[in-house]
């Protein structure tokens, strides 16, 4: 079984930490293959790089030029999981979802630890979109930007674990979700301290992923995530060889 991981922004030594993890939590026999934007942001902060990172992403992964069972989505909030639904045939899962889904298999709510605040209303209403918000106990900003989690890795388990304390004790949240890609790893850490569940959305990712391949199953065509219908795009910006049903 071989799985895309694809980061949303173009800091490469993300997307293999990010990689990483997933191979960390991956079954044997799974390939993992982390890629990474041609273009976009160095990192996803707010609209404008979300938007610009799902047509980055779409674009590298039409441009992968293997065969591949299913795509990750590596990033906490973001926008284009399901532009990819429509191009793709096979099974793609976004770790906002992955990881809040998984969460409530564990506990009666749980609260979401990301980066900046200008980030929460981006994951709330990717939440409120996916139907997962009514068990969310809050969504807390640790204050450190997406590049601050690799720079002052110390630092910035110290702010998770700070806030992830009062999302339990304020909030009554039972599970704490890690609310960024680029804090794939850290979830052993706040867990020993905390003494409740931590969801790395890149681990629940990655075994969603592989149940889903297994269970021969895949996104629905019928109505909503159907293929686009043939017409022509002026300016897409896919790589020229990859050839897509979504233009000529």
């Amino acid at each position: 079984m071989r799985i895309l991981i694809a980061n949303v922004n173009t800091t490469v030594s993300m997307t293999d930490s990010i990689a990483a993890q997933a191979r960390s939590a991956a079954a044997p026999g799974t390939e993992i293959i982390g890629i990474t934007p041609r273009f976009g942001a160095e990192s996803c902060e707010g609209n404008f790089e979300s938007y610009l990172a799902a047509i980055a992403v779409m674009d590298a992964v039409l441009a992968y030029a293997e065969p591949f069972d299913a795509v990750i989505q590596a990033g906490y909030g973001e926008h284009g999981r399901e532009g990819l639904q429509e191009l793709l045939d096979v099974p793609v899962v976004d770790i906002t979802e992955a990881a809040a889904s998984t969460a409530m298999f564990l506990g009666h709510k749980y609260s979401v630890v990301t980066t900046l605040d200008r980030t929460v209303p981006l994951i709330e209403d990717r939440l409120k979109l996916a139907g997962l918000d009514a068990r969310c106990a809050s969504v807390r900003a640790s204050g450190l930007g997406v590049l601050e989690l690799e720079e002052f890795p110390d630092r910035s388990v110290s702010a998770i674990i700070d806030q992830a304390t009062q999302a339990v004790e304020d909030d009554k949240a039972e599970v704490i979700v890690l609310g960024c890609g680029g804090m794939s790893g850290l979830d052993e850490q706040i867990r020993t301290r905390l003494g409740v569940p931590v969801v790395d959305g890149v681990a629940a990712a990655v075994t969603i992923a592989e149940s889903l391949v297994r269970l021969g199953l895949s996104t629905s065509k019928v109505r909503t995530y159907a293929t686009p219908r043939p017409k022509k795009i002026i300016g897409w910006p896919l790589a020229v060889s990859v050839s897509v049903s979504v233009g000529e």
